[in-house]
């Protein structure tokens, strides 16, 4: 059955979230220490990273919560890292190459694009929108519209609801076997592993692998 829409995952498949996130925590370990953080620099990024992977990489009490295991409670370091994250973040938060021109041809050739994601809702549009990309999507679906991540269906059932078309004609793409491939094959819908967005290797097998974005163009033809 030939597909008429996709679903993306957006954090390493659309935008290389997990390089942003890393130099953002640098930058902000390295304001702190220069305001007094009594902390290694390469310690001090370890256990932040182990704070947001603890409390939830979107979480906004990562920072804080760092500090106090730490035994520091200075807003003037706190300030310090938030600061600096924030503005690292802006710096390195873009698109994988190729991104924008390929969903142009495939909202061209007349197909649905959706974005399926665990990150909160306002998250996400404020990076798709920062990076001039929102316009090519017909809906943006988060964490809090069924209070369930991926792994779950519910998310990529609502996803389907919304396009109003049969799992076997949508295609899913995203970076993870176990929170994007598994779930959607599920539901009977076909998959795209990003294989340039992958942290690690998994377990498990998607109907087509994608070492670029724009290789999506050679599978919807």
């Amino acid at each position: 059955m030939k597909v008429k829409a996709i679903i993306f995952d957006l954090d390493n498949t659309l935008i290389d979230f997990m390089k942003m996130k890393k130099e953002a925590c640098k930058a902000a370990i390295k304001a702190m220490i220069k305001k007094g953080l009594k902390l290694p620099f390469k310690q001090a990024y370890k256990k932040l990273m182990e704070t947001y992977f603890k409390v939830g990489i979107e979480s906004d009490k990562a920072f804080e919560k760092f500090l106090e295991e730490q035994g520091f409670k200075d807003e003037k370091i706190l300030a310090a890292g938030i600061q600096a994250y924030l503005e690292e973040k802006r710096k390195f938060l873009k698109p994988y190459p190729k991104v924008k021109q390929t969903l142009k041809k495939l909202k061209k050739r007349g197909l649905k694009l959706a974005i399926v994601t665990d990150a909160p809702k306002l998250k996400a549009y404020q990076r798709i929108i920062s990076l001039g990309i929102d316009d090519y999507f017909d809906f943006v679906i988060g964490k809090e519209d069924t209070g369930m991540e991926k792994a779950s269906l519910e998310p990529l059932k609502l996803a389907a609801e919304k396009l109003s078309l049969k799992p076997e004609e949508i295609l899913l793409v995203g970076d993870s076997i176990e929170r994007d491939i598994e779930p959607a094959k599920k539901l009977g819908m076909k998959t795209a592993l990003a294989k340039y967005g992958q942290e690690k290797k998994e377990k498990g097998k998607a109907d087509f692998k994608i070492e670029k974005i724009e290789d999506l163009l050679k599978i919807i033809n």
